[in-house]
This record gives structure tokens, C-alpha cells and sequence, in this order.
């Protein structure tokens, strides 16, 4: 985990991607270069009486403009009221936090896998695998969402140059069903071949993602999502036990596991 630093910084680019999902990138902030795929910040509104922060998972960094962008969707008043901002507005960003995604070695096919607003990180590590020369081509990045509307950033995931293979719970983009059979298909259609899975989403996605890897002997991580209050591992708010016995905290801990670590 990286040193805690709280610094002030202002919105400058708002994007709204609808269907209530959110791309905001904040400049100027000192620690963008500190940022690695998986970690996430809190952030605090300068104008709003909400008191515990909201955790947000990073989508992208500039390093060189001291540039974090983030993307989310509405779930409460929290980030009702975020989405309410306008360019230029004050926000408090804690961290970064976290730990972060270890890349593929590179005989392994990347399986990346994303659930809902769980795809943000996911968009940062497939990124980041590409900037530091692992080819596009072995990046299979399943996405799956409910209708076509929540698949977003559909065309910026393309530009990367991986295989996008979107699924819907209503077929209205792409396969139709749930993402984690269309990952089990690809798994056992290529049997033989070394892949490294890795997830984040909705809990019952996770819990199949974590049974799909034991059952085929798969390495890979998974990114939890919990609450979290604090965001340093006081208030234990987000505790979840492990598989060889005791707890972790996820936003101490994690919230990036290895697949088997943690008990779904």
C-alpha cells in the first residue's frame, strides 16, 4: 500500500456516458504517477454534507498532465450528488489505496472479465498490459452488463486492439446470458492453453469467477467491491473472511485477491 496523501483538486472534464454512468477526469493530482491498476481513491465533495467518503476504482491515469479519471454510475446519494458536479468543482481525493493487479506472464493469455461498473479498473489493467508491449490479441476482454445500454466505453475498450466480447442478460448486445458462461465456453474451448483470469463486478459474478478458476486450475485476481468507510482499514466495514481461515480487509488487503483467497 502506498503512502496515504488527501489532496484538493478540481473536475475538469465531465463526460456523461448515460444510463446513469459517469466519466470524470480531475487535474491537477500530484499522485497520478502512483497509480496503478487496481488501486482505487476516495473522494470527498468540497460542497456537500455527506461525511464518509465514496471509493472509487481508477479507470485511467496521465501522468504527465497529473490527470485520474474515474468512471462510475449511480447508486445512491453519494454518488448522486457526485454526478451532480460541474466542471471545475472542488474534490478532496484520498490515496491512492489499495494494491493493485499483477500482469500476465507473457505466455499467458489474459482473461479479463468485467461485471457492470465493476469494468472501470479492468480498462486500466488491460491499458497499462498494452503499454508496457503485451500484445492486444491476447487480451479476451469479456463484458457483461444487463441490456446494451451498460455496456459503455465499448468503442474506447476496441481501440485498444483486444477482443471485446460483450454479453447481456437480454441479448440486446452481443451474447445473450451471463458473462461467466460465456468465459467457461472459451475456457474449455481452449483447454490446453495458459490463461490468467481476472474479474470485477458484482459479488455473484465474482463467486463464479472464483469457482470457474479453482474448478479448471486457472491463477488469477479478482477485484472485491465493499463498502468502505474509511478506506485504511479502521472501521472494518469491509471484512470478508478467507478461505484458509481468519478475515482481510478488503480496502487494506485488497481489494485485489488471488482466485481461491477469499470465501465468496
Amino acid at each position: 500500500m502506498t503512502k496515504l496523501t488527501c489532496e484538493d483538486t478540481f473536475l475538469i472534464k465531465r463526460r456523461d456516458l448515460k444510463n446513469n454512468y459517469f466519466s470524470y477526469v480531475f487535474r491537477p493530482y500530484s499522485r497520478a504517477v502512483r497509480c496503478k491498476p487496481g488501486n482505487f481513491v476516495h473522494i470527498r465533495l468540497a460542497s456537500s454534507d455527506v461525511y464518509f467518503r465514496r471509493a472509487m476504482s481508477v479507470a485511467s491515469v496521465n501522468p504527465d498532465r497529473e490527470e485520474i479519471e474515474i468512471i462510475f454510475k449511480i447508486f445512491g446519494r453519494g454518488t448522486a450528488l457526485l454526478a451532480g458536479c460541474r466542471r471545475h468543482a472542488p474534490v478532496n481525493i484520498l490515496g491512492p489505496l489499495g494494491n493493485a493487479f499483477s500482469f500476465p506472464r507473457k505466455n499467458e493469455k489474459a482473461i479479463i472479465v468485467g461485471g457492470g461498473v465493476g469494468f472501470p479498473p479492468l480498462l486500466f489493467l488491460a491499458s497499462e498490459m498494452i503499454r508496457k508491449g503485451y500484445p492486444p490479441g491476447d487480451i479476451e476482454f469479456f463484458y457483461g452488463g444487463r441490456r446494451s445500454g451498460e455496456i459503455v466505453e465499448r468503442v474506447r475498450i476496441r481501440r485498444l486492439g483486444v477482443n471485446l466480447r460483450p454479453v447481456t442478460d437480454d441479448g440486446s448486445y452481443g451474447r445473450k446470458g451471463l458473462v461467466t458462461e460465456a468465459v467457461e465456453d472459451y475456457v474449455r474451448k481452449h483447454a490446453g492453453e495458459r490463461m490468467r483470469l481476472y474479474g470485477c463486478g458484482p459479488a455473484a459474478m465474482l463467486k463464479a469467477m472464483d469457482d470457474l478458476g479453482m474448478k479448471y486450475h486457472l491463477p488469477g485476481q479478482l477485484s472485491l467491491e465493499a463498502p468502505m468507510p474509511c478506506g485504511i482499514g479502521v472501521c472494518l466495514g469491509c471484512v470478508v473472511p478467507l478461505r484458509k481461515g481468519g478475515h482481510a480487509r478488503v480496502c487494506r488487503d485488497g481489494p485485489v485477491f488471488n482466485i481461491g483467497e477469499v470465501l465468496l
